[in-house]
């Protein structure tokens, strides 16, 4: 859950997931909708269908028991270097290096490695693995999360409190918040798409789940057309619709902002007096969404349809 998002952020997600799943073995026998469904709104959902996937590789695979093996880590879905390291070193105490953004941060300063990211991660793990001790990895590894966490912070890092002070060679040249040296920045281009808000007589709405692989996998969302950065015309929209029916444009954007593009999306609203009969649909009454699985995105389409149907659509058939 901590995977590129605040401790302020988990908390309350942490306390609910292990509430509801408090060993590998029932996380393991859970559906991939309640785990999915636990998430909404903690964004990166790779992250929970990876999460259920491990539970039931472990279970299956070890009887339960994490492995203490850094391959067979590795071998886990969802496990990659870092987390590998971290489990071997803090739970096993194995002398493994677990390095992620703080500890690159601390390490880079440490050594005044200026080459920029992210071809400078070879040699921050390496000096990194150098620096563990013999015994106590685990201590170690905390402690070195926490000192990048605290004391070696990107901006205006409290140097006089750091224990490292008198050996980083950053502070001792000037320039410890110059590093480590950023990335560029790639270009976020716009992506555009259109939605298809399918209302029955009975105020059901389409709604389909996407492909489990894949940006929001497994996530329940309103039908609409691939993302791209064209803008869409009506022809080339209505190809996508989920049924040949008469279409209204709604007022308004959905704006989202995806970790490497922004998206804009318009509705087109329709009732169907014959529902379409899709083996992917499923039908859904408003009050029923609190049920499912939805990203932020689809909870920001369902909050702008509903606030101007009524004006703008006549619900009946």
């Amino acid at each position: 859950m901590l995977q590129q998002t605040t401790v302020v952020t988990v908390a309350a997600y942490f306390d609910r997931f292990m509430a509801r799943w408090p060993d590998v073995s029932s996380l393991a026998e859970s559906s991939l909708d309640e785990v999915l469904h636990q998430w909404q709104g903690l964004g990166y959902y790779a992250r929970a269908r990876n999460l259920r996937a491990c539970a039931r590789a472990v279970v299956e695979r070890h009887g339960g028991a994490f492995p203490d093996d850094i391959a067979e880590l590795r071998a886990l879905p969802g496990i990659g270097d870092y987390t590998a390291a971290a489990i071997a070193a803090i739970a096993f105490d194995r002398r493994e290096a677990a390095v992620d953004g703080n500890v690159e941060r601390v390490v880079a300063r440490l050594f005044a490695v200026r080459e920029a990211m992210p071809a400078a991660k070879p040699r921050l793990r390496t000096l990194a693995r150098e620096l563990v001790p013999e015994w106590r990895a685990g201590d170690f590894a905390q402690a070195m999360m926490d000192l990048g966490a605290t004391i070696c912070t990107p901006r205006k890092p409290r140097c006089v409190l750091c224990p490292w002070q008198k050996d980083c060679a950053a502070r001792a040249g000037g320039f410890a918040e110059d590093l480590p040296v950023p990335a560029e920045k790639p270009e976020r281009p716009l992506r555009q798409g259109v939605v298809f808000w399918l209302q029955r007589g009975d105020g059901a709405v389409l709604l389909r789940r996407r492909e489990e692989r894949g940006l929001l996998g497994g996530m329940i969302e309103v039908p609409s057309t691939p993302w791209r950065e064209a803008a869409w015309n009506d022809a080339e929209a209505l190809i996508h619709a989920p049924a040949n029916v008469t279409w209204t444009k709604l007022p308004g954007t959905v704006h989202h902002g995806f970790t490497h593009f922004p998206l804009d999306l318009t509705i087109l609203a329709a009732t169907a007096g014959s529902p379409p009969n899709l083996s992917w649909g499923i039908w859904a009454r408003p009050e029923q969404f609190k049920d499912y699985a939805f990203p932020t995105l689809t909870k920001k389409i369902v909050k702008h349809a509903l606030s101007v149907l009524p004006a703008a659509f006549l619900l009946d058939p």
